[in-house]
C-alpha cells in the first residue's frame, strides 16, 4: 500500500536533525546523585537514559518497514527528520550512559550489557514476532509519551528550577524540545497506512496500565542496586514528593486523550512552547549553539 500526499495529517514543519555533543563531567566533574540530592529523581533520569538508546533504535526500526511505501515527499522528509534526530538521541545519551557506569549506576550498565550487534539482534527478533503495525503502534503511543513529558518539562518553571546538573539539564531540555518536534510522526505514518484504532487504542491501553508501576519498580531496582543510595527514610521521603510533584502528579491523566477514537498527536497545541524553547536554545543567543558540532 502506498502512503500518499492525501492521507498525511500533520501540518508540522520537518523535524531539523541537529548534530549535538554534550559534555557530561566537564568542567567540574559529576556528582553521583546529579539531580542536587535527590535519590529517586537521579535514578529515574538514569533508568529513562538507560532505556533510551535501544529504545530509540526500535522506534527508527519500525518507521523504516514502511519507508518504501511513502509516496507523500512532505511524510518523506518528516520521516528522514525524525529518524535522523531519534539517531542523535541515542549517540548523546550513550555518551550520558557512560558517565553514569562509570559513576556507578548498575542498572544503566544492565541496558549496555553486552556486544551492540547481540542486543540489536535479540532486540529484532522480539519486534519481529508482532505484526509491523502493532510494533509501528507502540511506536506511536511512547512516542505520546514522551512528547507528553517533554511538554511537562519544557512548560513547568517548577520542573526547570529543579537544582542539578547543567549538563544533564542541557540534555533533558534539547531532547524534550525535539521530542515535541517530531511527536507525530509516527503516528502520521501510522495513520496513512491505515493502522486500525482499535490497534493503536489497544496498544496504548495495555501501556497505559503499566507505566507507573513498571518505572517504579525499575527506580527501586536501581537504587537497591546503587549502596550509595541505600537511605531508607531520604528515598522514601523523596519519593513521595516526585509522585506529588510536577512530574509525575497528574501525568496519566494527560495521557488519556490518546484513547479517544479519532484522536491526533497535534490535538495537543505546542506550537507557542517550540517557539519559545527554539529561541531560548538555538536563537541568536540560544543556550545550547555551542554543543552543536
Amino acid at each position: 500500500m502506498a502512503i500518499g500526499r492525501q492521507e498525511t495529517t500533520s501540518p508540522m514543519p520537518y523535524p531539523k536533525v541537529r548534530r549535538m555533543r554534550f559534555r557530561f563531567g566537564e568542567p567540574e566533574p559529576m556528582a553521583h546523585h546529579f539531580v542536587q540530592g535527590d535519590i529517586p529523581l537521579t535514578h529515574l533520569i538514569a533508568l529513562l537514559s538507560g532505556a533510551f538508546p535501544p529504545g530509540e533504535e526500535s522506534f527508527i526500526r519500525s518507521v523504516r518497514k514502511y519507508s518504501d511505501e511513502i509516496t507523500d515527499p512532505v511524510l518523506k522528509k518528516r520521516v528522514a527528520g525524525f529518524i535522523g534526530q531519534e539517531a542523535v538521541h541515542g549517540q548523546q545519551h550513550r555518551r550520558l550512559n557512560e558517565q553514569l557506569i562509570a559513576n556507578g549506576f548498575p542498572i544503566v550498565r544492565v541496558f549496555t550489557f553486552g556486544h551492540d550487534a547481540l542486543r540489536e539482534k535479540a532486540l529484532i527478533r522480539v519486534e519481529n514476532l508482532v505484526p509491523r503495525a502493532v510494533h509501528l503502534a507502540f511506536t506511536a503511543a511512547a512516542e505520546h509519551y514522551t512528547a507528553t513529558l517533554a511538554k511537562r518539562v519544557l512548560g513547568t518553571p517548577e520542573i526547570q528550577a529543579i537544582p542539578g546538573d547543567a549538563e544533564v539539564w542541557n540534555l533533558l531540555n534539547w531532547h524534550a524540545f525535539e521530542e515535541l518536534e517530531h511527536k507525530s510522526v509516527a503516528f502520521d505514518v501510522y495513520r496513512a497506512h491505515g493502522g486500525p484504532e482499535l490497534v493503536r487504542i489497544g496498544v496504548m491501553a495495555a501501556m497505559y496500565y503499566v507505566t507507573i508501576p513498571g518505572v517504579s519498580l525499575g527506580v527501586l531496582a536501581s537504587i537497591l542496586s546503587d549502596p550509595r543510595s541505600w537511605r531508607p527514610l531520604k528515598v522514601a521521603r523523596q519519593s513521595i514528593r516526585l509522585y506529588r510533584g510536577p512530574i509525575v502528579k497528574g501525568l496519566m491523566k494527560e495521557m488519556r486523550p490518546y484513547l479517544r477514537p479519532g484522536f491526533h498527536p497535534d490535538d495537543i497545541d505546542t506550537t507557542e512552547l517550540l517557539e519559545r524553547w527554539r529561541r531560548e536554545l538555538f536563537g541568536a543567543d540560544g543556550e545550547l549553539l555551542d554543543r552543536i558540532g
